[in-house]
């Protein structure tokens, strides 16, 4: 399970240090920040990939990504441009009981190249423990170059060089030395992220699709069909039923199979006949989405959610609540909302949920309640 997660120079997250536990609320007001922690985490997991790069090109790259502001801020002063006396920066890590991890991205040293605006990797570390301390790092990367600490404490060369656009958790692998770092990258791999489902009258989640086992709903919901009736037979024994009838009392969903191709079909109390996929609400829709989503048999180490009460009722939160909650009991998750009612729905069913509310200070997203003294432990290395 994740401890910290840490961002500096990331929008409008200037340096955010935020303690994590089982089950975790982000909320506040719009413009807080709430989308960009969200983002953060994709960033990271998409380094397991080797797509952080991408990621921030499509997000415009690292000039438009980075934080905007001064780079000091003063609480007894308006803020105002100086010459920045630092390099250009943007640092992002996680730590848990057993291992953290992190990167530092900047820009090159511009040489001609038609991709000097290209944002590179500086720096990678990988270490033992909650906290980044000199002895616990067991792999660390600077520019080129790769480090592994042998078992008696050694430093050995990782003997070759990766290309500074590439992550050293794609890029490089050594099972017999490193073995950490091959651990850590499967675990990015599997965490799990559910954004905004589609559910317009073209969605694919409202088409029939082949139906095979799937344990793991798609980003898009095509494979909901398949997904739900996998719930049924490979998940906890009554659990869909019992997410369906807290959601819309007397009602059923059966999955109907026409020569492999997979269809939902939705009984409600009054209806002579079933509502198929194409028929039913987008609130329907998306709830059956997240019973799928929720519900997985193959729950992931960590799963992060960006608002998925957008579009439901109120009516329906208490029981996407439970999903929530049930699901963290398997595995951790994030929820990132700006619903009240939600977060109180979540809150009566599970006290040990953690709300983290986000706040704008100056332009700089900062932790309601957060002092300097209240953050968890986090040092970023020096280049």
């Amino acid at each position: 399970m994740l401890t910290t997660l840490a961002v500096e120079n990331y929008r409008s997250l200037r340096r955010v240090v935020m303690p994590l536990r089982g089950l975790n609320v982000v909320t506040g007001a719009n413009g807080t920040g709430k989308s960009s922690l969200y983002r953060a985490l994709r960033l990271l997991a998409d380094a397991s990939r080797n797509g952080a790069v991408a990621a921030l090109a499509r997000e415009g790259g690292l000039q438009s990504t980075l934080w905007a502001g001064p780079e000091h801020v003063r609480k007894d002063r308006p803020t105002q441009g100086t010459r920045r006396t630092g390099p250009v920066t943007l640092r992002m890590g996680f730590a848990g009981d057993d291992y953290g991890y992190l990167m530092d991205l900047g820009l090159p040293i511009p040489n001609g190249s038609q991709f000097d605006l290209d944002p590179e990797i500086k720096r990678e570390a990988l270490w033992a423990g909650p906290f980044l301390r000199p002895a616990a790092l067991l792999v660390e990367r600077t520019n080129h170059e790769v480090r592994i600490r042998s078992a008696s404490g050694e430093w050995q060369r990782g003997g070759h060089q990766i290309q500074t656009f590439d992550s050293m958790l794609s890029e490089f692998a050594d099972p017999e030395r490193a073995p950490e770092l091959l651990l850590v990258r499967e675990r990015l791999r599997g965490w799990r992220f559910y954004d905004h489902f589609r559910t317009d009258a073209t969605a694919p989640a409202r088409r029939v699709q082949v139906g095979t086992r799937t344990a793991v709903l798609s980003a898009d919901g095509a494979d909901v069909a398949a997904a739900l009736q996998t719930v049924r037979e490979l998940g906890p024994q009554g659990a869909l039923d019992e997410a369906i009838e807290l959601a819309f009392p007397g009602s059923r969903v059966q999955i109907t199979n026409t020569a492999g191709r997979f269809e939902i079909a939705f009984h409600q109390h009054g209806l002579l006949r079933p509502l198929s996929g194409a028929e039913l609400s987008d609130g329907t829709l998306r709830y059956l989405l997240w019973v799928a989503a929720l519900l997985t048999p193959r729950p992931p180490e960590l799963l992060v959610l960006n608002e998925p009460e957008t579009s439901l009722h109120p009516d329906l939160l208490p029981a996407l609540a439970n999903l929530v909650v049930t699901a963290a009991k398997e595995t951790q998750v994030i929820v990132v909302t700006h619903s009240r009612p939600f977060i109180a729905s979540m809150e009566a069913l599970s006290p040990d949920l953690q709300t983290i509310e986000l706040v704008k200070e100056k332009g700089s997203t900062t932790i309601t309640g957060q002092g300097p003294l209240d953050e968890p432990p986090w040092k970023w290395p020096s280049r």
